[in-house]
């Protein structure tokens, strides 16, 4: 959480957002979702960007929808709200 929330370095918080967004997994995007929830208009910027980054890059990447759709279901509103958050951005072809 620390790195993708850093407020020092938004390189740092783009670059993890990447990175766990390749992986893909629930856990890795559920660490996006609480990052999301907890973020400021700045940071959730950055966040978004690193999802994208990851959504449109090379190789593909694993479903980050179902992620979010499993994650919709997570007993912390604040995971919820931020998967939702995530599921528009994987949405959005602007995102």
């Amino acid at each position: 959480m620390g790195l993708l929330l850093d407020a020092e370095d938004t390189a740092v918080t783009r670059q993890t957002a990447e990175a766990l967004t390749r992986v893909g997994t629930v856990p890795a995007i559920r660490l996006i979702a609480l990052a999301v929830a907890e973020a400021d208009d700045n940071q959730a910027d950055w966040l978004q960007t690193g999802v994208h980054d990851a959504l449109v890059g090379p190789g593909g990447v694993p479903d980050v929808a179902a992620a979010c759709g499993k994650l919709a279901r997570d007993p912390e509103e604040a995971v919820r709200r931020g998967a939702a958050d995530i599921s528009a951005w994987a949405d959005d072809p602007r995102c």
